[in-house]
């Protein structure tokens, strides 16, 4: 399928999104739209794929007339559909259900579940999804997030999708899971599916696309071959200058600082099993590992979202209980975490009361809220964290990735925490966002805070901590320091020695396409 898009642009209210944008696609083909947070990526994708519509400007289909949609039937009714980041499968329901959705064999008037696990299998199969081929009636809930993806990618192509966009398909994705995924990718474009792939992950977009589109501020810089492109390049275009890729210089804490929370022998089975962790004043200590290892687990243990098993929890030196997230909060401990969607922010509400919704009581008198103290100590906030648009009123989901991770940062240190843990702080942001939000944990911790930062990339925990304790089947099964803070040293154990060498390897195979 071949698209041609000539001026489309799109407004949402006094904002212009998208101005002007003239882009083909050709059949077959794999085209990378990449961007800032805001810069009209999955606005161009939404429009594409019948989601939202254009205010000006015309698309074309395979060279003929004119097409406008009405709604996402009316673009999958001519081969076109999108795969957002956030799924819209039915967790409840099998694979083989969420694959054929509405298109159900029947006998007698009853749907045939013999038949259904049968077609669905078959799609699989003729994919090359042999994992789902297996086991067409497992419930899609249960499934790893790579293979709930592949589930989507099967739905649209039982419609007979012949365009397909991606919208950060990979966002939740384990290092391991991209590489299978990015293989998918290229798997479809042999059968001769077009797929617009927009993604935050310069490598990634290399490694996969013919063609790459840069959008900057609503408008479209430049189409080129992917293989005249490097990360740099798309970085300098993105931003309409050079990108400083490279982490802060880290500020050592100080020899004396003083020893904020201290755990021994933290336990919760299955996940977490005799972990043992201090964080000091002013120190930056990373957490790595795969996901799975216990990471995020041991957060929720040190913020009283779980309760432990075994073990304690020192703060200041005192043996304490966190019975909930407030005692920690109370205690001056917050945490940020690792998905803002699902766990951290109301999207349809404004940005003031995402700020403010964990410390309403600090804001209340006798059970009423000061909304005067409310908006200025929010607008205090906002500010000091260059928020755009900055103003209260607006609602969380209508801000770029990289300001919705800012809200949540601006929440967790509304009221100055002494400890800052954050888990996976830059997901589905941009390299400009990424960097602002290394230079904030930078900043915050050379103002004595101290952070516990959670990462999938590795490099972000090479480049930002202090200290560095790798997590394997719920245990720090390592301890870095200093120069032996690198890459080798973290992967090997993180998976053990043989197979953080293969994984080292395979990851820089992956990173030259």
């Amino acid at each position: 399928m071949r698209v041609e898009l000539s001026g489309i642009t799109k407004r949402f209210a006094a904002v212009e999104a998208l101005t002007d944008i003239d882009l083909t696609i050709d059949h077959g083909s794999v085209h990378g739209l990449v961007g800032e947070n805001g810069a009209g990526k999955s606005t161009l994708g939404k429009i594409l794929a019948g989601v939202i519509q254009p205010d000006d400007g015309e698309l074309r289909v395979n060279g003929d007339g004119k097409v406008r949609w009405r709604n996402p039937r009316d673009a999958l009714s001519h081969g076109i559909t999108i795969v957002a980041q956030e799924l819209t499968l039915e967790p409840k329901r099998s694979i083989a259900e969420n694959v054929l959705l509405g298109m159900e064999p029947r006998r007698r008037g009853l749907i045939d579940r013999k038949g259904l696990n049968a077609l669905g299998a078959e799609l699989a199969r003729e994919v090359g999804f042999e994992e789902l081929a297996a086991k067409p009636e497992a419930e899609v809930g249960l499934l790893r997030v790579s293979e709930r993806q592949k589930v989507e990618i099967l739905r649209a192509l039982a419609r007979r999708a012949q365009l397909i966009v991606m919208d950060e398909p990979t966002a939740a994705l384990p290092a391991d899971d991209v590489r299978v995924f990015l293989e998918t990718i290229r798997a479809l474009r042999h059968r001769g599916i077009t797929i617009l792939y927009i993604s935050h992950r310069l490598d990634e977009v290399l490694a996969v696309a013919d063609a790459v589109s840069i959008l900057r501020d609503g408008r479209l810089v430049r189409t080129g071959a992917a293989d005249e492109e490097t990360p740099g390049s798309l970085v300098t275009a993105m931003l309409g200058r050079p990108g400083d890729l490279a982490f802060p210089p880290k500020q050592l804490p100080s020899e004396s600082a003083p020893v904020l929370l201290a755990a021994r022998g933290l336990t919760r089975p299955p996940a977490v099993n005799g972990v043992d962790i201090e964080i000091g004043e002013g120190e930056i200590v990373g957490l790595a590992g795969l996901i799975g290892s216990g990471r995020t687990e041991i957060a929720r243990l040190l913020t009283g979202v779980d309760r432990p098993t075994g073990g304690e929890i020192r703060w200041d030196g005192q043996v304490v209980v966190f019975r909930s997230p407030r005692d920690a909060i109370d205690q001056g401990i917050a945490l940020l975490p690792e998905s803002r969607k699902d766990q951290g922010l109301f999207l349809s509400r404004p940005v003031r009361e995402n700020v403010t919704l964990s410390h309403l009581v600090h804001l209340s008198n006798a059970g009423i809220l000061r909304r005067h103290q409310e908006e200025a100590e929010a607008k205090q906030i906002v500010d000091r964290l260059a928020i755009r648009p900055a103003t209260l009123k607006t609602r969380v989901a209508n801000l770029s990735g990289g300001n919705q991770q800012r809200v949540l940062f601006a929440r967790s240190l509304f009221r100055r925490p002494r400890l800052l843990i954050v888990d996976e702080p830059t997901r589905g942001v941009d390299v400009g966002a990424k960097r602002s939000i290394y230079e904030l944990i930078v900043r915050l911790a050379g103002e004595g805070l101290g952070v516990l930062l959670i990462s999938s990339e590795v490099e972000e925990v090479i480049g930002l901590a202090h200290r560095v304790l790798v997590v394997r089947e719920g245990r720090i099964v390592s301890e870095l320091t200093g120069d032996s803070i690198e890459e080798r040293s973290v992967l090997e154990a993180a998976f053990a020695t043989r197979s953080g060498n293969e994984m080292l390897a395979s990851n820089h195979d992956g990173q030259s396409g």
